[in-house]
C-alpha cells in the first residue's frame, strides 16, 4: 500500500522540469569547476601522488618531477576531462529541454545518444592517458627504470556500462517515439 497519493500527470511534469532545472544548473557548475580542480590537481599534488595517474607505484619516480612534467600531464587529463565535458554539455542541453516541458522529442534523445557517447570516449581516453602519464612521469628517471603502464579499473568498466545503459535508453525512448507517430497515423 503506497504511503502517499500518487501524482497527477501535471505534478509529476512539474516535478520532472524543476529537477531538470536544478540538474542544468549542475551541469554547468561541472563544466566550470572541472577544469579548475584539474589544474589544481597537478600543481599542488605530491609528486607520490600524482604516479598513481599513471598507474605506477609511487617508488617509481626517482626524480622530483619538473613543472612542465606536471603541465604536459594536466594537458593530457585534459583531454579525457575535456570530452566528459562535451557529453556534460550535450546532458545540460537535455535538462533545458526536459524544464521546458520537451521530454519526449528527437532533440532529446539525440542529445542523450551523445552523452553516451562522450561518456564512453572519456573513459576510453583515460586508459590511454593513464599510459602516457606513466611515460611522461618516469621520462627523467634512468634508463631501464622508465614505465610503460597501462591499466583498465573499475572506474572505466563502470563508466563505458554506464554509457551503453544510456545510449540503450535513448534508443529505447527512440523507439517509443516512432510507436507513438504509427499510432497516432492510424487514427
Amino acid at each position: 500500500m503506497p504511503l502517499t497519493a500518487p501524482l497527477s500527470a501535471a505534478a509529476r511534469l512539474a516535478r520532472i522540469r524543476r529537477l531538470s532545472r536544478w540538474m542544468g544548473w549542475f551541469c554547468q557548475a561541472l563544466m566550470l569547476a572541472l577544469p579548475v580542480a584539474l589544474l589544481a590537481y597537478w600543481a599542488s599534488t605530491p609528486d607520490a601522488e600524482l604516479a598513481q595517474q599513471g598507474n605506477l607505484p609511487a617508488a617509481a619516480l626517482r626524480n622530483t618531477l619538473q613543472p612542465w612534467q606536471r603541465w604536459a600531464c594536466a594537458a593530457i587529463a585534459a583531454v579525457p576531462m575535456g570530452m566528459l565535458l562535451m557529453g556534460l554539455a550535450q546532458a545540460r542541453g537535455c535538462f533545458v529541454q526536459f524544464a521546458l516541458g520537451q521530454v519526449f522529442t528527437v532533440q532529446a534523445t539525440v542529445r542523450l545518444r551523445r552523452f553516451a557517447a562522450w561518456v564512453a570516449g572519456t573513459a576510453l581516453a583515460a586508459i590511454a592517458a593513464g599510459a602516457l602519464t606513466s611515460v611522461l612521469l618516469t621520462l627523467h628517471n634512468p634508463t631501464g627504470s622508465r614505465y610503460l603502464s597501462v591499466g583498465v579499473n573499475s572506474n572505466h568498466v563502470m563508466t563505458l556500462f554506464f554509457a551503453a545503459m544510456v545510449w540503450l535508453m535513448a534508443e529505447i525512448v527512440d523507439q517509443g517515439q516512432v510507436l507513438a507517430e504509427e499510432n497516432a497515423a492510424f487514427v
